[in-house]
């Protein structure tokens, strides 16, 4: 197994989000990859937890990455929020990213979770993505 692409990998997501002209149209420059202290913007992503596991084959070492974007709105009901997690997935899956560190092999949607936050206008929508890497080194 390797876990040496994870970083490599979480950066070129970041980077992804942060370049798409239909994320920023949306959230502006509130692609996050740590929470920033202070108030938060009424409409947000963020890049969240990641579950590895080994993907190693004859030709190399590899992993599959389960990774977590999370789009986060003050908007009552979720149409805001849905919006932006469809403009996150059409910029992440099939996406060509560049790693600094491996290849990617593959990057698709796995599944996602809307809901509700308290008992406020707040609503969240997990997205998860899986990603196969190679560890060329």
């Amino acid at each position: 197994m390797s876990y040496g692409v994870s970083s490599a990998l979480q950066a070129a997501v970041y980077q992804t989000l942060v370049n798409d002209t239909n994320v920023a149209g949306l959230v502006g420059t509130s692609v996050f990859d740590a929470l920033p202290a202070g108030t938060l913007p009424p409409l947000y992503v963020v890049l969240g937890a990641e579950n590895v596991r080994d993907a190693s084959d004859k030709t190399g070492g590899g992993a599959l990455h389960e990774f977590t974007v999370t789009v986060v709105t003050e908007s009552a009901g979720f149409a805001t929020a849905k919006t932006a997690a469809a403009a996150v997935s059409d910029a992440l899956v099939d996406a060509d990213l560049m790693l600094s560190r491996g290849s990617l092999v593959s990057l698709n949607f796995y599944k996602a979770k809307a809901a509700r936050v308290g008992t406020g206008d707040v609503r969240q929508i997990n997205l998860i993505f899986r990603a196969r890497v190679a560890d060329d080194t």
